[in-house]
């Protein structure tokens, strides 16, 4: 096995990597105070977690607000739904959303970096969030929906208020919480507007695009209706894109502490996919996912009863030793790499393929372009709440091209 360890003088980033390598050798099951959840941090029972909505629910809408704005998303939100309503939507999206329509896009979303990175091309300095990995994803899933890719602006605004974590402290209560959802409350009221029109605009007159699809496809005889795409729409082009972009941010900043994993890529981008994988399990976007037993569990040797808040921990899961060798090491050419960054079971990221295919070939054609890529100071880069997503916001870069 080959890899790395990082630099001595930390990094929002290698904080948090300490912290979850703590967690995972603390013991499998703990309670935090600050969140008011038991924490999980072991591959294993965080898998059985993830595996069994019947038991630890993802639906949490008899806490969530009463907002009629909010309301409205979660109806077409199946990241938040149990069976058999999951089944239902996750059956209908699969039809639209297949593995033949992501291969499709591999020569467009190779054509729109090209255009990206042709736009900073007489710069020898450029952000590599705003000019790439920002844009990137959401021009694509703009165009897979048949939305104006020109409004990718609007969407990244929406983005950047709805994952900001600027309300939210590292270990947010439900104080924090509520003031935090008071605060996106305007942009989910605008965004559900947009989609709305949207959709009725593809209702009147479909087209090839996957809001089409979407309406056109049925399960049982049963097609969605128009709220119930407002949730999907916005889920896929708002929250789907943003794990690319911080894929791609945390990538080129994991690469850039580790210049020997940069060096053998540049030598071999058929190396590319694996250490993808590994970024995914060094850095996972979103580190923890929220559960709520809807009966009494022992977990662990802990008696839960019903309606207590359980997180997976994902950032200690994937640093589990009794899963992955040297789990303390970042390995680019790790495999097997059994990461849980996606999930798991039927919540499984449906848009985990795309998210790869676009990293990959944003990656490869950065080493490319450039026969230097490298941060030039870390002071100049913003990182993003770790509470909400592990990422960058921005992330300047010098590049110096063959």
């Amino acid at each position: 096995m080959t890899g790395n360890t990082f630099a001595q003088d930390h990094l929002p980033f290698e904080t948090l990597v300490d912290r979850w390598q703590s967690l995972s050798a603390s013991g499998p099951v703990r309670y935090d105070e600050r969140q008011g959840a038991w924490q999980v941090t072991d591959h294993r029972t965080v898998s059985a977690i993830l595996a069994d909505p019947g038991t630890y629910s993802s639906d949490f809408s008899s806490i969530a607000p009463a907002q009629e704005d909010f309301a409205a998303f979660r109806q077409g939100n199946f990241v938040g739904m149990d069976p058999p309503e999951h089944r239902k939507l996750r059956a209908l999206v699969s039809q639209a959303f297949t593995p033949r329509v992501v291969s499709s896009l591999e020569p467009r979303i190779e054509a729109i970096c090209a255009r990206l990175l042709d736009d900073v091309a007489d710069r020898d300095r450029f952000d590599l969030v705003d000019s790439l990995a920002y844009p990137l994803p959401i021009i694509v899933i703009a165009e897979l929906l048949g939305v104006p890719a020109d409004d990718y602006g609007l969407f990244q605004e929406w983005a950047s208020i709805l994952f900001s974590g600027d309300a939210l402290g590292e270990a947010p209560s439900m104080d924090d919480l509520e003031r935090a959802l008071a605060v996106i409350a305007p942009t989910v009221r605008e965004m559900n507007g947009y989609f709305l029109d949207h959709i009725r605009r593809r209702r009147a007159s479909p087209g090839e695009d996957l809001t089409s699809r979407l309406l056109a496809a049925e399960v049982d005889g049963v097609r969605l209706a128009d709220q119930e795409m407002v949730g999907f729409v916005a889920l896929l082009l708002v929250a789907g894109h943003i794990t690319t972009t911080a894929l791609l941010g945390n990538a080129v900043v994991t690469f850039d502490r580790l210049p020997a994993t940069l060096q053998r890529l540049r030598e071999d981008v058929s190396r590319l996919p694996r250490a993808v994988e590994e970024v995914l399990r060094w850095l996972p976007p979103f580190a923890e996912l929220g559960r709520r037993t809807t009966r009494p569990v022992l977990l662990g040797d802990r008696e839960l009863p019903a309606e207590t808040l359980v997180v997976a921990h994902l950032g200690a899961a994937n640093r589990d030793p009794a899963h992955f060798e040297a789990p303390h090491v970042f390995d680019p050419d790790r495999h097997p790499n059994p990461h849980l960054t996606f999930g798991h079971g039927i919540h499984f990221c449906f848009g985990a393929p795309l998210a790869r295919m676009e990293a990959r070939i944003a990656l490869r054609m950065l080493l490319e372009r450039f026969s230097d890529l490298a941060v030039p100071a870390y002071s100049d880069v913003t990182f993003q709440n770790p509470s909400v997503i592990v990422g960058v916001r921005h992330l300047p870069v010098e590049v110096t091209r063959h």
